[in-house]
């Protein structure tokens, strides 16, 4: 249940004043990819987003690998021509100018969620993924969920993409507003609760405030550098 949500500091927060009174109404389906690590942890955004949405609109599969085998539900979903993937790349689309010009208007959109390194090697190592017509948000905002460390400043929560993907395709900035609400309570509570804010890595690196010793392998030292030089990793 979302009205107690554990947290590893004293209190308990119950955050259902800031879900809406009922389910939005979408007409696109929406299907969560999710990394099992992310099962456990504490503050995550994915209940918040199923709890504002309807429970035949949002679906959330746990796993690392998937294949028609395994889930020919999926595989179903991920053939069909009006599905998209939300992955960011040199292949994806910019979402909101594909639907200008896309003859067959999105029923569907895919997500992952987990950390970065999580969802790369779900997106490359499932070739299912690879089906959909893949496209990315084009946004210069800053995460609003800062109670946990992103890799850049333009990073966005699984909840934060999809609250803006939704309000691009139903063409309804309430959408946004409504699903970003319980996250920003979660964070203003934390905050005042003990919590910190946390700045993004890009953000450490560059100002001299990473706490960490860099590290010695040379593909994680390379990632470093380039959050350092601002270049999508």
């Amino acid at each position: 249940s979302l009205c107690e949500i554990a947290l590893y500091r004293p209190q308990k927060v119950c955050l259902c004043p800031f879900l809406p009174l009922h389910p939005l109404h979408i007409s696109t389906h929406l299907y969560i990819i999710q990394h099992p690590a992310e099962e456990n942890k504490v503050l995550r955004t994915v209940p918040l987003l199923a709890a504002c949405l309807p429970q035949d609109k949002c679906k959330v599969k746990i796993g690392r690998r998937f294949s028609e085998e395994r889930d020919p539900e999926l595989s179903t979903v991920c053939r069909k021509s009006d599905t998209l993937i939300l992955y960011p790349g040199a292949e994806a689309a910019n979402l909101e100018e594909f639907i200008l010009d896309s003859p067959i208007y999105p029923s569907t959109i895919i997500i992952i969620d987990g950390t970065w390194s999580q969802a790369k090697d779900i997106f490359y190592k499932n070739s299912l993924f690879r089906l959909p017509k893949q496209v990315q948000l084009k946004t210069s905002v800053s995460s609003q969920y800062v109670i946990r460390t992103q890799p850049t400043n333009r990073c966005l929560s699984t909840l934060e993409c999809a609250a803006a993907a939704l309000s691009i395709l139903e063409k309804n900035d309430y959408i946004q507003e409504t699903l970003l609400r319980p996250l920003q309570a979660l964070c203003s509570f934390q905050l005042q609760h003990g919590a910190q804010i946390r700045l993004s890595k890009e953000h450490l690196l560059k100002n001299g405030l990473y706490p960490k010793p860099m590290p010695k392998n040379k593909r994680k030292l390379r990632k470093m550098e380039l959050l350092m030089n601002s270049v999508k990793i």
